[in-house]
C-alpha cells in the first residue's frame, strides 16, 4: 500500500483527480487530492508560489504521511518538486505527469515562451484565466470531460506563475518519474531531457493528451503504482 498525495495543475482543484484517486483506492492504496490556494474551493485564499509549496509540504506533515509519493501535473511540477525536496525522509517518490518542473532561481513563466500568459494576466488583473474549449482540442478528451474542466476550473493566481522557485539541492538527486503525454508532444522540455540523465530519474509515456487524469484516469492510476513500486 502506497500513500499517494495528488495535485492538480493551473485552474483546477482536488476534484480532478476524483477517477484516479478512486481506481488507486480499488486497488489498495490511499490517495489524497490537495487543492492548491487560490483555487477551487479555495480560491479566495491568496497565493503565491511559497504557498502552493508549502500547501504540499503542510499537508503531508499535517495528516504525519510517511512513505509519500508526490504527484505535479502540468503547473504543480514546480511547486511539488520543491515540496518533495522539503519532505525530506517522508518521500518516496516524486512523480511529475507532463508537468514543468522548478528551476532554481526561475519562475514557471521563465521555462518557456509565456508573453501570451503574461498578457493575460495584465489583462484580467493578475490571474490566468482558464482556456476556452478550443484550448482543449486535439488532447484525447470527451465534450463531456471538457466542459467539466471549463466550468469547474477557477482563474489561476497570478503570483504563483512569476515568482521564482528555490532549490536547496539538485532536483536530478530526487527519486523521480516523468510522465510525457504524447499527444501534448512527444518530447521532454529540456529541463526535463536533461534531469532525465540522472540514474534516479525515469521516464514512462502515455499515448494521450495533457490531462490524462481526465482522458485516461485508469492507466494514469497503474503507472502511478507502478511508478512507486507497487504494480
Amino acid at each position: 500500500m502506497t500513500r499517494f498525495v495528488l495535485v492538480a495543475g493551473a485552474w483546477l482543484g482536488g476534484w480532478a483527480w476524483d477517477e484516479v484517486a478512486s481506481a488507486l483506492r480499488e486497488a489498495g492504496h490511499e490517495a489524497d487530492a490537495v487543492t492548491l490556494s487560490g483555487l477551487a474551493e479555495r480560491r479566495d485564499t491568496p497565493a503565491g508560489l511559497r504557498t502552493h509549496v508549502k500547501d504540499v509540504v503542510d499537508h503531508v506533515e499535517r495528516h504525519g504521511l510517511t512513505d509519500v509519493v508526490l504527484v505535479g501535473h502540468s503547473y504543480s511540477g514546480v511547486p511539488v518538486g520543491q515540496a518533495a525536496e522539503l519532505i525530506g525522509d517522508r518521500l518516496r517518490r516524486v512523480v511529475f505527469v507532463d508537468a514543468n518542473v522548478p528551476v532554481d532561481g526561475e519562475s514557471f513563466l521563465d521555462g518557456f515562451p509565456s508573453d501570451h500568459i503574461r498578457q493575460a494576466l495584465a489583462a484580467s488583473g493578475g490571474a490566468w484565466p482558464p482556456l476556452p474549449p478550443a484550448g482543449y482540442a486535439g488532447q484525447d478528451l470527451t465534450d463531456e470531460q471538457i466542459g467539466r474542466i471549463v466550468t469547474e476550473g477557477t482563474p489561476h493566481p497570478g503570483a504563483t506563475l512569476t515568482e521564482p522557485a528555490v532549490l536547496g539541492r539538485p532536483l536530478g538527486e530526487l527519486p523521480a518519474t516523468y510522465v510525457k503525454c504524447l499527444m501534448d508532444g512527444r518530447d521532454p522540455a529540456p529541463s526535463v531531457a536533461g534531469l532525465l540523465k540522472s540514474d534516479r530519474w525515469d521516464l514512462a509515456e502515455m499515448e494521450t493528451g495533457h490531462w490524462p487524469m481526465f482522458s485516461r484516469p485508469r492507466e494514469l492510476a497503474r503507472l502511478l503504482a507502478e511508478a512507486a513500486g507497487e504494480g
